[in-house]
Parts: structure tokens; sequence; C-alpha cells
């Protein structure tokens, strides 16, 4: 029997199948809703967060451009100036852009995919409270004097300790740092939620563009991610114990810092751009009435978009001294992204002119996108050309650039999916008749406030200062654009008096689709999203199947109540979509508050060096997690009913596990940290070769085959502690192999760090020496997680809940510990053989 031929359940459905659902899935009342974990809750507190961030970042604008709206101006001194320049960029890139896409993505994705919620719900209530206390910390420095004032980019040698002695700088390093890992925390979730967890029968050819946008927009996280907060170790070592990454006069290079932060740097651009694209292509075919049109051309294009954009990187860095050829190809390749681009602009516009277009406050903030982001597309084409950006770089024109690719590409589509979305989750639609007053002051006082920058530019004008002499030909032109940035925040003003007027979230009883939409977050919503979990047809399930949203709302679809007595979802294989396990979901809880709040303060204390109280933070959010993961593998219970006489089984293990899909995807993070490694180890070889060989000896080749001797010893007790797994009573024997594994491989990392220790190679001596203790302290890392996994694998094995089928966390643990013994070997292979290959004594 097909899944197609087993539905639709049969009517009516028992009594009180409806209410048991609703009961499982309630949302906690009062002030306990802070422990909740449904998407919708976590969704919205992140979007609220993220305006917040907004409004603070814009606030923080509005203060510059006072400063700068007329020459010689004394209302911010030079300091003060640095450090609201450095947290605008940084609040307005890091706390707001990045996250405000993410919390969108959380908030619909599981609707749109016909899901009950993402599959690791605790994982992401705990991203979204470590982005909440980490970033209200970092912006309270402000006000503490302590910001950082280096630039949003933070560039040593300006922030290494010898310009930079204050602790603003480890604010930003520490912080910054630790708000990255919350973003890939939710980009882990994202990216298995979107692959597994979709309605059955929503190939991958009918998914939702929006889901691929937040598919391509999780992996490029967790591939770019990773150089910046590489980046953020690396300064911090140096910072802190004096380790020369970026001291040229002893072998480090500060390009370094830029080759890692713009490898991040230039894909963010894309990580924020492609989500807001995935937003407007699924307005307009509601707007229009109309298919989108090239749709699969489109995913095509988002891919593109996603790759060009990891080798654009040294499109930042043209003036830095890049030898000629490498010019030549980073800006063939800033032009080349240009055409995916493109193809995502004319497809739209090919869809506006297939249909009709309803002139909604969604469909102008749309159009105003569509307008901003294809003049800011053209000027960066411009600064693309090595000739014009050697002209334009550090100027005025690149600001206006930036904001008119990053405010036009992310904040018009932002505000659309505000007014397009929001009957979805509220009682009341936003006004039309306030939202066009917005719109008209927002798109009028952007472009008052950003076009002439482009002339400011031209004529000379540099950014990053904080005042400049009369007579420069500047002067109106920036009072005109002070004037225009506030009339731009007047109409952010009229748009958040819209809201607090007209938004009113509810879990029950939405506006609903006035729009008459075509996927399925406009189903009847509950606040488990959809009453049954549809079976979709095509890539416009509303219009695809005319009598799905009744049917859905009947219960005779899969899971119309709870099948276990616990909140579920069904987990599909990862193209096809067919059913392959009913997953049990975490419900409410505050374990996971605890574990961001304790992981928060471990990394915000230890930029006041207060050790202590940070290692006590440290150690409590790793039992915080412990106790989160406790509960997260529940027993097998056999196979369930899930309607449609469809039964599934409730455990599953190994690649069909979707907590196995999420360890490949962490292990993909750590694999990009340590290329990111890689790559640095050998730039600083690649510029100061000669330096190599004037710091001491290698260590002698036993040392060498000791460590690899261990390794393997650690390798073979994971191996066998694997065969044995199951067998009650070897229970103590696979305890003592897993631990007996452990030793070994911090015993190779120790000994390989002695190795270099009793050689004379110290951290201290130069760029290089400092890149191979940089090795130790990314196998360190991982070492430690490794380690309290394998604590509590021990712990499982020992009271019985491992064995050969209940066996998720051990795989999990393998998994890991076999990727760490590789990046060892890789490891040893660098610092103690490429030496020699080049003909380091």
């Amino acid at each position: 029997m097909s899944t197609a031929e087993a539905l639709p359940n049969s009517l009516p459905r028992p009594e009180g199948e409806l209410k048991a659902l609703k009961r499982v899935w309630e949302i906690p009342k009062g002030w306990r809703v802070l422990s909740a974990v449904n998407n919708t809750v976590i969704g919205g507190f992140y979007i609220g967060t993220a305006v917040l961030f907004f409004l603070l970042a814009g606030i923080l604008g509005l203060l510059m451009r006072l400063q700068l709206a007329v020459p010689g101006n004394g209302f911010l001194s030079q300091e003060t100036y640095n450090q609201i320049f450095t947290m605008h960029g940084t609040v307005m890139m890091f706390l707001f852009a990045v996250p405000a896409v993410e919390a969108v993505g959380v908030l619909l994705l599981p609707q749109m995919l016909g899901a009950r919620d993402l599959p690791f719900p605790r994982l992401g209530a705990f991203a979204f409270w470590a982005y909440f206390v980490g970033g209200l910390v970092f912006f309270s420095t402000l006000f503490f004097g302590t910001a950082p004032s280096g630039g949003w980019f933070m560039y040593p040698p300006l922030t290494g300790v010898r310009y930079s002695p204050d602790i603003g700088a480890d604010w930003w390093l520490l912080g910054i740092g630790f708000i990255e890992i919350s973003a890939i925390a939710g980009a882990i979730e994202i990216i298995v939620g979107v692959l597994r967890t979709r309605a059955p029968g929503m190939t991958l050819a009918r998914m939702p563009i929006f889901a691929w946008t937040m598919l391509v927009f999780a992996f490029m996280v967790v591939f770019a991610f990773p150089a910046v907060i590489l980046a953020t170790i690396l300064l911090e070592l140096e910072r802190a114990f004096d380790w020369p990454f970026f001291i040229a006069a002893r072998g480090g290079d500060p390009l370094l810092w830029q080759h890692l932060f713009w490898f991040f740097g230039h894909p963010e651009v894309y990580i924020i751009f492609l989500p807001a694209a995935g937003m407007v292509s699924m307005i307009v075919p509601t707007m229009t009435g109309a298919s989108l049109v090239g749709d699969r051309l489109i995913v095509v294009a988002l891919i593109a978009v996603g790759f060009f954009s990891f080798g654009l990187w040294v499109h930042h860095m043209f003036t830095t001294g890049i030898p000629a050829r490498s010019l030549g190809f980073f800006s063939a390749a800033s032009m080349a992204v240009a055409v995916p681009s493109g193809i995502q602009v004319f497809a739209w516009i090919a869809t506006i002119a297939a249909g009709r277009l309803k002139v909604t406050v969604a469909s102008l903030f749309v159009i105003g996108f569509l307008v901003i982001f294809t003049l800011g597309g053209l000027t960066g084409v411009m600064v693309a050309l090595v000739p014009f950006d050697r002209q334009a770089h550090d100027t005025y024109f690149v600001v206006a650039h930036l904001h008119y690719v990053l405010f036009g590409g992310m904040v018009f589509p932002l505000f659309a999916a505000f007014y397009y979305w929001a009957p979805a989750f509220s009682r009341r639609a936003l006004s039309e008749r306030l939202g066009t007053w917005a719109f008209g002051l927002i798109f009028g006082g952007f472009n008052i406030a950003f076009l002439p920058m482009h002339l400011t530019g031209l004529i000379g004008m540099p950014r990053r200062v904080y005042t400049y002499p009369a007579g420069m030909g500047w002067d109106m032109l920036n009072l005109v654009s002070t004037l225009g940035a506030f009339i731009l925040a007047f109409g952010v003003l009229v748009f958040l008096i819209d809201l607090a007027r007209n938004l009113r979230p509810t879990s029950t009883e939405p506006a609903g689709d006035i729009w008459r939409a075509n996927t399925l977050e406009w189903l009847p919503n509950h606040i488990f999203a959809a009453r049954s979990i549809p079976f979709v047809t095509g890539r416009d399930p509303l219009w695809d199947q005319p009598d799905l949203a009744r049917d859905v709302e009947a219960g005779r679809y899969y899971l119309p109540g709870t099948a276990t007595g616990t909140r579920e979802t069904i987990v599909t294989s990862a193209i096809g979509a067919k059913p392959d396990y009913l997953l049990r979901l975490s419900g409410p809880g505050w374990v996971h508050v605890l574990a961001a709040v304790f992981t928060a303060g471990f990394f915000l204390l230890l930029t006041v060096k207060a050790i202590a109280l940070a290692l006590a933070c440290g150690v409590a959010a790793v039992v915080s997690m412990l106790v989160w993961m406790r509960d997260s593998d529940p027993p097998p219970a056999g196979t369930v009913d899930v309607g449609g006489r469809v039964r599934l089984p409730t455990y599953v293990s190994g690649p069909d596990s979707h907590s196995w899909w999420a360890m490949i995807v962490l292990i993909l993070v750590a694999a990009a940290l340590y290329l990111s490694y890689l790559f640095g180890y050998l730039y600083l070889w690649t510029v100061a070769p000669q330096q190599w060989a004037e710091w001491g000896s290698l260590p002698p080749a036993g040392w060498v085959w000791a460590s690899l001797l261990l390794m393997v010893g650690s390798a073979g007790c994971l191996f066998s502690a694997h065969r044995l797994l199951g067998a009650d009573r070897l229970r103590g024997a696979v305890a003592l192999l897993v631990a007996a594994g452990i030793a070994a491989l911090l015993g190779a990392l120790g000994l390989d760090l002695w190795s270099h220790w009793r050689s004379g190679l110290r951290p201290q001596a130069s760029g290089y020496a400092a890149m191979v203790y940089a090795n130790a302290v990314l196998q360190a890392e991982l070492a430690a997680a490794i380690v309290v996994m394998a604590g509590f694998a021990i712990y499982r094995v020992l009271t019985g809940q491992l064995d050969q089928v209940r066996r998720v966390v051990f795989d999990n643990l393998v998994l890991l510990w076999s990727y760490c013994l590789g990046q060892g070997l890789i490891g040893l292979a660098l610092t103690h053989g490429f030496p020699r290959l080049v003909g380091v004594s």
C-alpha cells in the first residue's frame, strides 16, 4: 500500500483526540513561558530580540549622523565615536542581521514544512537564550565605557594589546565568538529540520523556496562562521598570552586576520541576503496569484550564490598588496556572483508580469527591495573592478554600497515579511494605511541618507572618521544624509506604532490566510501547527490540493492525535520525504535556559578575567547540558499507528537517525574550523618561511611514533567497545574500554605537546611556534567535548540505558571520536612532517 493510498483517515475522529493533542503541546502560562521550547514561542522571542538590537543599532547610527552633520562637530569625542561606530556595525551584523533571518526560519519552517516542530526544540531554545543573554551583556558595555573601539572588523595590529590595551577588544572577541557559536547551533537544527522533518510527499523538488534558502543559509553558516571563530581565538590568545599570530616582527602577519575575517565576512552578505530573497520568493507568487517562474532555476541560483560567495573574500583586500593574478581571479569571481543573483531578480519580475500584482504594503516593500538591491548590486560590480576599487576603497562610496546591499537586500524583505506573515500568527493583520506611510518614509529616508554618500565618497571623504574640516565639498551632502537618516528613523517609528496597535500574537485564533496563499504555513493553525500532518503532492500545496486545509483540520492525515502521549513529529527521508520513524520531542523545561546562562557566564567572565567564577560557570553549563541530555534519548516504544493505517517505529539509530545527521553537521563545523587553521598555518609559512628555521629544533621522530601508537590504541579501544556493546555481562568491560580509549587519546595529545616543549619551542617565540601550539588548543577543545560525551556514555552503559538497539549516544560519540583521531593525525603530519618536508631541521 502506497503512502498516498493509506490516506485519509476515517471520520469522525475519536472523541478527545484533539483535546489530548492540545494538552501535550500546551505552552506554559505566565512567567513560565520562558521555559517554552515551541518554535512559535522561541521564534517570536528571537524576532523580538533581533528587532530590539536593530533599534539600538539604529539609534547609534543616528548619533553618528548627528556627529557628521556639520564639519568640526564636537557632539561626540573621538573615542566615543569609535565605540559607537564599532558597536553600530557589530550589533547590526552579528546581533541583528543573522539572528533575524535565523529567527524567521525558526518561526516559519516547521509550519511551512508541515512538521510539528524543529527536531531539537531545546537546542533551538538554548541558541536563543545564549544569544539573548550574551547580546545584552555585550551591548551594555557601551554604558560602562568598556565597549570595543577597533571597528566592527577588529583589524590587528590596532586591536592588539599594544594599541588597544583596555578590555574592549576582549569583549568583542569573546562575546561575538560565543554568539557565533549560538548561530551555528541554530544552523545545525535548521539543516536537520529541513532535510529530515518535511511532510510526507514533500520531496526536495516540492520544497518551498524559503526552505531552500534557509538550507543554503545554514550550510553557509556551518562553513563560514568557523573562520571568524578561529580568528577570534587566535587574537584572544595573542592578547592574553602573547602568542604572535598577527605581529609581523615575530613571524606573524596582520593580513591573516583579514583573510580569516573576510572569508566569513563576504559570505555573510549572502548569508543575510539569501533568506531575505527566499521571503520575496514566497511573497511574490501570493501577491500575483501566479506560481513562481523558474522555481527550479532559482534553486540552482541559490546554490550557485552560496558556492561563489566563498571565493570572493579578497574582494575586500584589493589594496593590501595582493598579487595581480590573484586580483584578476577574485575580481572575476566578484562579478560572476551577479549572474545567479540576477536570475532571481528576473524570475521575480517575470512572476509579477505573469500575474496581477496586488498593491499591498508587503508588495510595496518587495518593489522597494528590488530597486534598492539592484542599485547596490550595480555598485558592487563597480567595486569589483580593481582600478575603481583602489580609488573608492575606504571612502563613503563603500559605505553607501554596503547599506544598499544589506539594508536594501535584507531589511526591506524583512518588513515585507512582517506585513505578509503577521496574519498567520496574530489575531489582526497589520494596518495597510500605517504600513504605506512607513514604507514611504523608510524608502524615501533611506535614499536621501545613502544615495548622496556615493558622491561624498567619490569626491574624497574617507570612511571611519569622526569629523572633517569645512570647505572640502562634503558639508551639504553630510547634512542631507543626516536629514535622510532621521526620516528613515521616523518611518521605523511608524512601523513600531503599527506593531503596537495591531500585532496580537496568538497560538489558537490567528487572522488566517487573508491572501489566499499557496504554502502550508497558512493551514489552520494550532499551538502545534496544523491539526494533522498532510501528504504533499506539489510545490503549491494549497493551490494544487484545494481540499487540503479542510482535510488537515478534520484530522484526516498523519498524527491527528498523539501516538505516544508525548510531543511528536514525523521524520522523513532526506530526498523523497517518505516516512521513516516517529520522533518524540522534548517539552518545556529550565535546564536548557540554565545551560545558556551558564555558558554565557563562562565566556563573559573570562573577558573580565574572573577565572574562578568563569570555570564554575563552565562546570555548571556542562552539568546542565548533561541533565538536558539525560531524557533526550527515550527508550524504544515499538511501532505506533500515526494515522491512515501507517505504522512507524519510535526509535532508530545510525544514519537513519536525525541525531546522527546533526553530529555529521557538527563535524563539518569542526572540519571547517580546522581547515581555517590549516590555511593560517600555511599562510604564515608563505609570508615568513625563512623565520621557521630560526626557531629551535623539531622534536625527535620517536615522539611522533609514540603519539601515533597511543592514537592507534585509542581507536582500538573504541572499536572493541563498539563490538561488545549490548552484552549485559560485559557492561563493565565496555565502560573500561571507553575510559582506556579516552586516556590514550589524552595521552597522545599530552605527549605531542610535551615533545614540542621539550625541544625548546615556546608559543611566544614566533608566529610558527604559536601556530604549533594553536593546533594543540584546537585538538584539546575536541578532546574536552569527547571526554564529557564519553563520561555520559559510560554512565548510560553502566545503568543499562545503552545497548545494541538504544545506542544513539554511543553512535554520536564514535563519530566525533573518529573525527578527532583523524584531525590528530593531520595535526601530527602538519606540525612534525611538514617542517621536515620543507627543510626545517
